[in-house]
Formats: C-alpha cells, sequence, structure tokens
C-alpha cells in the first residue's frame, strides 16, 4: 500500500480504482487489480 498526500493522480492509474472514506482515512482501493492500493496519511 502507497502512503500518499494526494490520491487523485492513483486514482486514475486504472479504471476500477473507487476513492473509499473509512475511520477518517481515505484509501483507493480496487477489486479488480489489488495492486492499486493506497492510502492518504
Amino acid at each position: 500500500m502507497k502512503i500518499r498526500n494526494s490520491l487523485k493522480s492513483l486514482r486514475g492509474r486504472h479504471r476500477d480504482n473507487r476513492l473509499v472514506r473509512r475511520k477518517g482515512r481515505v484509501y483507493v482501493i480496487n477489486k479488480t487489480q489489488r495492486r492499486f492500493k493506497a492510502r492518504q496519511g
């Protein structure tokens, strides 16, 4: 999982990427290509 300040560019790397908020943190998750995971931090 990558930790980035801005997730907008990481979200555009794959068409299945989703931006979700969990427990006050922002994540990029992907159900099909699981390597595209990131957290804003």
